[in-house]
């Protein structure tokens, strides 16, 4: 079983680090609603387009909606209660009014493409609140709040690939974003599970942002991770995973390679701020990333995400 080596940092941050961190330019971002990142590969990803947009207020129009084969663009009013996972198919924005809520249930993206997750509140799902699984491929998640789930937040599996998952806020929960389900699944993984995670807000979330297997390379940058008590990113099983320009604050444990009983993967950290932090456990190579960015400046992260990450902080 492979253990973790922890390594932490004490007193106050190295005056080095944080004259390196000002000292850094700091070039504007993409926009806040901009899609960047894996989703853009492939084709990209448009989810519903420019078809017709319906209004869902119930749990069984919500289901009607997301399951129809037909390209649409879905509005969600209100809170809408329900159990179980809800079947996504192919072209769909899922898009919340102001203060949407999906309670008790969450959405499963199984084998379809091209899905678009917007600005929803989910909480107290009794599965995961958001599954993407079965070679699913073009999913962007943006700006959503989770909370108090059962299972994960965001959990993306069985070969998905091409997939963003962008200013989201997750508090009061442990099992925050799983990539890639099991150790003995990599006939089915590797060269996919291709995933980008920026400017999200993990909130005093236990653990999980991400825990990843087999992906290469996986990207996280300019999230925003505080008070997290478990760990912040684990790279596990070959996977390789960039974890770049990130802010960690109070969390003893911020990146490390393998987990429980599966193996060490891959990790590069770069140019991450540590406040009142561990210091990270790195190994080996990441494949390069193969889009353009332009990250924020560490120093930056906290404000920016905590003033935009979540629901309710775009326009619709």
């Amino acid at each position: 079983m492979h253990r973790r080596i922890h390594r932490f940092m004490t007193g106050a941050i190295p005056l080095a680090l944080v004259s390196a961190v000002l000292a850094a330019p700091q070039p504007a971002s993409a926009a806040i609603t901009d899609l960047v990142g894996w989703a853009t590969q492939n084709g990209g990803t448009t989810g519903g387009g420019s078809a017709a947009t319906t209004t869902v207020t119930s749990a069984s129009a919500l289901t009607t909606a997301v399951g129809s084969t037909s390209a649409a663009v879905i509005r969600v009013s209100g809170t809408i209660s329900c159990s179980g996972m809800l079947r996504v198919r192919s072209n769909k924005t899922i898009i919340g009014n102001a203060g949407a809520a999906i309670v008790g249930c969450g959405l499963n993206i199984n084998g379809d493409r091209n899905v678009i997750i917007r600005n929803l509140t989910f909480r107290n799902w009794n599965d995961d609140a958001i599954n993407v699984q079965e070679s699913a491929t073009n999913i962007w998640v943006d700006h959503n709040t989770f909370s108090n789930g059962y299972d994960g937040a965001v959990d993306i599996k069985r070969g998905s690939d091409f997939i963003t998952v962008s200013w989201n806020r997750v508090f009061s929960h442990d099992k925050s974003m799983l990539l890639g389900h099991s150790d003995s699944n990599a006939s089915q993984d590797v060269g996919h599970l291709r995933v980008t995670y920026h400017h999200n807000w993990f909130d005093a979330s236990t653990q999980r942002h991400p825990r990843v297997r087999f992906g290469n390379p996986v990207h996280v940058y300019n999230n925003y991770y505080y008070n997290n008590s478990g760990y912040g990113v684990a790279s596990t099983e070959g996977a390789g995973v960039l974890v770049e320009a990130n802010s960690f604050e109070n969390v003893d444990d911020p990146f490390h390679l393998g987990e429980g009983s599966s193996d060490a993967g891959t990790l590069v950290a770069r140019n991450n701020l540590l406040v009142n932090s561990g210091s990270g456990q790195t190994g080996g190579s990441v494949a390069s990333i193969p889009y353009s960015y332009t990250p924020d400046a560490p120093a930056n992260v906290k404000s920016i995400v905590t003033a935009n990450a979540g629901a309710g902080r775009i326009s619709v």
